[in-house]
C-alpha cells in the first residue's frame, strides 16, 4: 500500500508498517510501500507494539507513523536497523 492509501484511510492515526518497498537517495530512506499491521490513537502504544514486532522479527523492517505525515522520508542514520543490501 502507498503511503498516500494509508493516509487516506486511516487519517489522524499511529500506524504500524513494515516497509515492502524503499530506496536510498542523497542520505534518506525513503518508503515507498508498507503493509499496515496495526493502527493506534496512542503513540505509546503504538511504539510498543513496533517493539514487539522487532523482537521478534528484526531483520525485517518495521516502523510506526503518524499518518498526518505527509511522507516517510527518514534520515539514514535514524534508520540503524537496517542492515546491508
Amino acid at each position: 500500500m502507498r503511503w498516500e492509501e494509508v493516509r487516506e484511510q486511516f487519517p489522524d492515526e499511529w500506524v504500524v508498517c513494515e516497509a515492502l518497498a524503499s530506496r536510498s537517495e542523497d542520505g534518506y530512506w525513503y518508503i515507498d510501500e508498507v503493509a499496515v499491521i496495526d493502527r493506534f490513537d496512542d503513540s505509546k502504544i503504538a511504539m510498543k507494539r513496533y517493539y514487539e514486532l522487532h523482537r521478534e522479527k528484526p531483520n525485517r523492517e518495521y516502523g510506526f507513523f503518524h499518518t498526518s505525515r505527509e511522507h516517510l522520508q527518514l534520515r539514514e542514520k535514524w534508520s540503524g536497523v537496517r542492515g546491508p543490501r
